[in-house]
């Protein structure tokens, strides 16, 4: 029986039988799909990635080098003549800022980050990461992909692929954007790549709720209910007829997920009911309205994370601005100026948030990342107070589930030049990602033009030094 064919009594029938089975399917492909791929016990569920655009300067913030401090205004030994992205370098610069300890761990810490350095004894710091480039879009999407190139699956897009969903009503991997504007490359740093296409993640953000989750008025909701059933029909049959098409069956599950989000993202998205002292700990309300919209950003991603959004992506910056670190980290031309408006706007919130997961329980399942592109040099732009690209030395922290605090892995040389001891890759980092999941990084892979592909591409180690 075709669709033109269908009769008044077939169609409510089939809509009756049809719902019933459809839901028992959709539970059950549900709980299969939650463990599609896991290979040893997690130590994780949940990814919160906090991304910095415009490599945030790994020596002024994470890294301490008393040789900064100990030779600034003078040339930097065997790089006096050296000319890096964006041309010949001065001498070496010492931060801006003091550093100090922090914890019972004693890590040395910017004093720019005064909330953020109350949580270093929880903090496994990775010091000797390298990048495969050291310009901003490609290496914004190496550091999410594990390629230069677009068109490759992201780690969160590999982590719904393998693992599935915590909660059928919501994503599985949502983007949240600052209100400045997407990352360097954009939607690249998110894709599902080669993966199919359910397996990108959702855009949203405090700033820019969902839009058209609301049934008109003049639409009954049995009525929607069955229009969708009978829509469902139609969407089965068409794509039995037609097989391999991944982008079809992606834009059905999209459907079939907004109609489920109709009630959950509302609610999920909804600030108001957090308390006053939620909204204060967090800065919602702060009189910087940059600070204020990463902050209910930060709040949104934890009220995800507590309803089982499998991974979180957090920007704090967006992309490359002509004015160098207006908009990011990328602090070229005035880096003393750029990093006192930026680091405000990610302290407060993001400590807070580290803190709010903490108290809550969630970060015995929640592994926490904190990434940026590349690092910054020791010596300022010639012509400038500010520091070029680095791509060969810089800092990425985890912590959290299965991750040992406190400690710190690698080093730069003593001018925060190069990585020189136990260096590290975006592929071992994301190796180590993937083990805390419960998932080999070597067996994680998806057929693609005739090779099989995997996030790590043919590289990675797990770094067991920032295991708990």
């Amino acid at each position: 029986m075709d669709a033109l064919s269908l009769t008044r009594r077939h169609f409510l029938r089939d809509t009756t039988t049809g719902l019933a089975g459809v839901a028992l399917t959709h539970l059950l492909a549900g709980e299969v799909f939650a463990q599609r791929i896991q290979h040893h016990a997690p130590r994780a569920r949940q990814v919160l990635q906090i991304a910095c655009p415009g490599a945030a300067s790994h020596i002024d913030l994470w890294d301490y080098k008393p040789a900064l401090e100990k030779y600034h205004g003078t040339p930097l030994p065997g790089g006096e003549n050296e000319v890096t992205f964006q041309g010949k370098n001065g001498n070496i610069m010492k931060s801006p800022w003091p550093f100090a300890p922090a914890g019972s761990s004693g890590k040395m810490l910017t004093t720019l980050l005064p909330h953020l350095s109350r949580h270093a004894d929880d903090i496994a710091f990775i010091h000797s990461m390298t990048s495969r480039s050291n310009t901003h879009g490609p290496a914004s999407v190496f550091m999410n992909t594990g390629f230069v190139r677009e068109g490759f699956p992201s780690a969160g897009a590999w982590a719904s692929y393998a693992l599935g969903s915590l909660n059928e009503n919501l994503p599985t991997y949502i983007a949240i954007t600052d209100v400045r504007g997407e990352p360097p490359n954009g939607k690249a740093n998110w894709s599902n790549g080669f993966l199919p296409a359910q397996h990108q993640a959702t855009m949203l953000a405090a700033h820019q709720p969902l839009r058209n989750l609301d049934r008109p008025a003049d639409i009954a909701e049995d009525e929607e209910a069955a229009t969708r059933a009978f829509l469902r029909r139609l969407n089965d049959a068409h794509a039995e007829r037609n097989p391999g098409e991944t982008e079809l069956r992606a834009r059905m599950a999209s459907y079939e997920l907004a109609a489920r989000m109709q009630m959950a993202a509302p609610e999920a998205t909804d600030l108001k009911g957090e308390s006053a002292e939620v909204h204060k700990l967090y800065g919602t309300d702060d009189a910087n309205p940059l600070k204020a919209a990463y902050a209910r950003n930060c709040l949104l991603a934890r009220r995800l994370l507590e309803r089982g959004v499998r991974y979180v992506t957090l920007y704090c910056a967006s992309r490359a601005s002509g004015i160098d670190g207006l908009l990011n980290w990328d602090a070229h031309r005035t880096l003393k100026t750029d990093y006192e408006r930026h680091c405000p706007i990610l302290d407060q919130p993001t400590a807070a948030l580290l803190t709010d997961l903490k108290q809550r329980g969630l970060l015995k399942d929640t592994l926490v990342l904190w990434t940026t592109e590349f690092g910054r040099m020791p010596t300022h732009q010639e012509g400038s107070t500010g520091r070029d690209h680095n791509p060969d030395g810089f800092t990425l922290w985890m912590m959290g589930a299965g991750v040992k605090g406190g400690v710190s892995y690698g080093e730069t040389d003593d001018f925060g030049r190069r990585a020189v001891r136990d260096i590290a890759t975006v592929y071992d980092f994301y190796a180590t990602v993937l083990h805390l999941l419960g998932i080999d990084h070597e067996r994680l892979t998806y057929y693609h033009n005739g090779t099989n592909r995997r996030l790590t591409d043919v590289h990675g180690h797990v770094i067991r030094d920032v295991l708990a």
